[in-house]
């Protein structure tokens, strides 16, 4: 199926986060610095203008219910704290910063005076603590002053999440402008809101063992307030190795209205490290792990290997850690969990003792959706990638001796010449066929109307799953067992009437046929020595 959405017209009103970003970029054009000695003070300041937001609004309320009465609680901490406010202290408040002289005060910069306001907040707000960037004396005093002038735009009234979407928008940016090291923070929102979409994470504890910057926590929140339910019924636990980006995450949860338990930093690794105590823990696992990480010591994790335990399987002999990874999102749910995770293209047909886990993670029958995503999707590599679901409640289901097989190649929309992504329509429409498949209402929250007239147009007027060529296929475990237990939906799916078959196709097809020739000519070798070997017996008799 190909379904190729236009780019978003550019109608000249360009959209808030965008007009701050052009500003600031074009502020560190000529700074001098590098996009990574940018990134998390311009983030900083985001947060600030946020925070200060939040608490003159709190400020406000309690001085109105002050009046006529003693004991006014406007400078007690507690007050703020009790309804889920920062405290501010007078010198860190983002006026006082704003109107600090660029030359400074006294013997102290405009820097200094920034990196002091920062440890202040973290000193009043403990949860905060260590988390704050302080490397504003590395700018400026002009720089510093502009960038402080630009987010005073920001308005301080602005409706819902807007804080926070500005802040994703700026983390997208600067994963973009880092290119490999912006990888290892930030996963494509469009990727993310499909994995939600499908998990539907209404409420539970959720885990994300590589939780980069933290976008997996905030799109499971947005979508729980979409739906209009409490988002604070979801428990949010992470883990990072980066100690940096284990802050920015804690920063965006923070922008985000969110808390959650992120160990990040002192060498933590989900490999050897278990600080969550996962196994059977989680009703929701989200995350991107790092793709075909070499060099993991075996030897460190064998107590971890075993039914029960972390690596529930074997450990892989290949030196590559996907099916570690894989086995730690299935270890990590309990009865009922749900796992949606971005996975190398090549786990899906991985051979030797990968493929002996792939069998026994497919026969428990938690396997639930497997999408194929085409290239140019992520800021950092051009190759595509496969999304896994796995759902550990379906064993108890009619659909327990099957897996869909979704191809999302062919769908999306081309931002620019180097970066895909998939508008709201597209991402509704693939999470109902996914909903579709499961027996599920359908959900139109994201994409809307536009979605509705797709499904009605692909599945029917009343729309009911159905396998599409060219884009799903329900496939029972002896087929896939049949096809060696693969798990490329391309070996399933199969080409659109009037379609030509892709490189891709082609490759996967191919493989299959080649695999199943070397398996007949395997048979027919055996075939040959027992008829030899009878043909012996009979003549020398």
């Amino acid at each position: 199926m190909r379904w190729i959405a236009p780019p978003e017209r550019d109608n000249g009103t360009a959209t808030l986060e965008k007009r701050l970003w052009n500003a600031a970029d074009e502020l560190r054009a000529n700074s001098g610095l590098k996009s990574s000695e940018y990134s998390q003070p311009v983030l900083g300041l985001i947060f600030l203008r946020f925070a200060d937001a939040k608490f003159a609004a709190r400020r406000g309320a309690l001085e109105k219910s002050a009046v006529g009465r003693r004991g006014s609680r406007v400078d007690d901490a507690s007050a703020y704290h009790a309804a889920g406010v920062l405290f501010l202290p007078a010198e860190t408040r983002y006026d006082t910063l704003l109107e600090y002289p660029e030359g400074g005060r006294g013997s102290k910069t405009i820097g200094q005076a920034v990196d002091d306001a920062m440890r202040a907040i973290e000193r009043e707000n403990p949860q905060l603590s260590g988390v704050l960037p302080k490397t504003y004396q590395v700018f400026n005093a002009r720089l510093l002053k502009e960038l402080l002038k630009i987010f005073s735009t920001i308005p301080v009234d602005l409706e819902g999440d807007s804080f926070g979407k500005i802040y994703e928008y700026f983390l997208g940016e600067f994963a973009m402008a880092e290119g490999q090291g912006g990888g290892e923070f930030f996963t494509p929102t469009a990727i993310v809101r499909l994995l939600v979409e499908v998990l539907e994470p209404f409420k539970g504890r959720v885990l994300d063992p590589a939780c980069g910057s933290g976008g997996m926590f905030v799109q499971s929140a947005r979508f729980v307030a979409e739906h209009k339910r409490n988002g604070n019924e979801l428990a949010i636990h992470g883990v990072e190795k980066v100690d940096d980006t284990g802050r920015l995450c804690r920063l965006n949860l923070a922008v985000h209205g969110l808390e959650g338990d992120i160990r990040h930093g002192g060498e933590i690794n989900s490999y050897y490290d278990d600080p969550h105590n996962v196994v059977g823990r989680f009703d929701y696992c989200l995350a991107n792990p790092p793709f075909n990480v070499d060099k993991v010591d075996k030897d460190r994790i064998r107590d971890a290997v075993g039914a029960g335990r972390r690596f529930p399987f074997a450990v892989p002999k290949p030196d590559n850690a996907n099916y570690l990874w894989i086995q730690l999102f299935y270890a990590a749910l309990n009865a009922s969990g749900r796992a949606g995770f971005v996975m190398a293209n090549s786990a899906s047909d991985a051979r030797s003792s990968e493929q002996e886990i792939r069998k026994q993670l497919i026969q428990t029958r938690a396997v639930d959706t497997i999408v194929s995503v085409g290239p140019n999707m992520f800021y950092t590599v051009t190759l595509p990638c496969t999304l896994w679901f796995l759902d550990r409640g379906k064993a108890g289901t009619k659909r327990k001796d099957q897996v869909l097989f979704l191809d999302a190649r062919h769908v999306y929309r081309q931002v620019d010449r180097a970066h895909r992504d998939w508008t709201p329509a597209q991402i509704g429409f693939l999470a109902n066929v996914v909903r579709m498949y499961r027996g599920e209402d359908l959900d139109v929250t994201c994409g809307g109307d536009e979605v509705a007239e797709k499904l009605r147009e692909v599945f029917g007027k009343k729309p009911r799953y159905a396998d599409a060529a060219g884009l799903c296929k329900v496939a029972s475990i002896k087929e896939i067992e049949a096809q060696g237990w693969s798990l490329n939906p391309g070996r399933y799916v199969g080409v659109a009437p009037g379609e030509e078959v892709s490189d891709e196709d082609f490759a996967a097809q191919f493989e299959a046929l080649n695999e199943e020739f070397e398996t007949l000519t395997a048979e027919a070798h055996k075939l040959e020595r027992t008829i030899a070997k009878s043909a012996a017996e009979i003549l020398g008799a």
